[in-house]
């Protein structure tokens, strides 16, 4: 009768640590924009994976790629209003709620790829992201976009005068909008998620993505002319519904921080892997023509 009465005490206690380890364990929910081939996923899995270790698996993420939960400006509308937690994307789709995010956007703004992760990680990045606080979110991290290069279907854009009345779908942008308009295209904003569509159907012209992106969106499929302009360096934002980063413990707050930065500083690295691959893969590939546009040309 004694052992039957410890044996039951010990399972209750044990049901009892387990369901309280259960009810203490947090999930937040991530979306994003891009396939799960693309660095952004497998940097999301980092992030996690680091995340659950600083919190001994007591925070981690749940993630949504492939636009699962909306595109760019549904998702952030999603983490402002508390349906989503965390969201990716890149920094134009934030120029609505903060104006000098569009500084971002101007043309050949920084020399190289250290002159943009250099002012990123500095004061201007912080001030940045400091124009979204009270916005109601709060940026974790800049991750990588790349430079963004035009790809079309009627010809090679090696001076501005190649893009005169071409069909390009950008981002939503008031600079790059403006910019692609002084270079006599005419610009499309679209959805990431109906580009392709869009480039199969010739709804419109032409696109201007990264290259990895061109790639993982399998872009150029449906697109003849690949040209290497790299015309704007595009960072990405990871971003979290600030009450809900407000309402984490002080410890969880930093190891929120933490592992998506060291996540972004790994992302950047496959980044720059991925480029040199992918500008390799197309030249192999034949798909069409692969060159580098002079950017004092544009």
């Amino acid at each position: 009768m004694k052992l039957r009465s410890v044996t039951y005490a010990l399972f209750i206690a044990g049901l009892t640590a387990f369901s309280t380890s259960s009810l203490a364990a947090q999930s937040l929910r991530f979306g994003y924009e891009t396939s799960q081939t693309d660095s952004q996923h497998i940097a999301a899995k980092k992030s996690n994976e680091l995340l659950q270790e600083k919190t001994k698996g007591e925070l981690k993420l749940k993630l949504f790629p492939d636009s699962t939960l909306g595109n760019a400006q549904a998702m952030i509308s999603g983490v402002r209003g508390g349906t989503i937690d965390m969201e990716m994307s890149g920094s134009n789709n934030f120029t609505g709620l903060s104006p000098v995010i569009n500084l971002l956007d101007v043309p050949f703004l920084f020399r190289d790829t250290a002159h943009a992760h250099k002012t990123l990680d500095g004061k201007v990045g912080d001030d940045l992201k400091a124009s979204l606080e009270g916005k109601g979110l709060k940026v974790l991290a800049y991750w990588e976009n790349g430079w963004r290069d035009v790809t079309n279907s009627r010809a090679p854009v090696k001076t501005p005068a190649d893009l005169k009345g071409l069909k390009i779908r950008t981002n939503n942008s008031p600079m790059n909008i403006a910019a692609f308009k002084v270079f006599g295209a005419n610009p499309i904003p679209m959805p990431f998620a109906e580009v392709y569509t869009g480039l199969e159907t010739r709804t419109i012209d032409a696109q201007e993505h990264p290259i990895n992106v061109v790639w993982s969106a399998k872009f150029f499929e449906v697109q003849k002319y690949l040209s290497l302009t790299h015309h704007a360096y595009s960072p990405l934002l990871v971003v979290i519904n600030k009450a809900k980063f407000d309402g984490l413990t002080p410890e969880f707050q930093q190891a929120l921080i933490s592992s998506a930065q060291e996540a972004g500083n790994y992302q950047r690295k496959l980044v720059a892997e991925d480029q040199q691959k992918n500008h390799r893969r197309h030249e192999r590939s034949g798909r069409g023509s692969h060159h580098r546009s002079r950017p004092q040309s544009l």
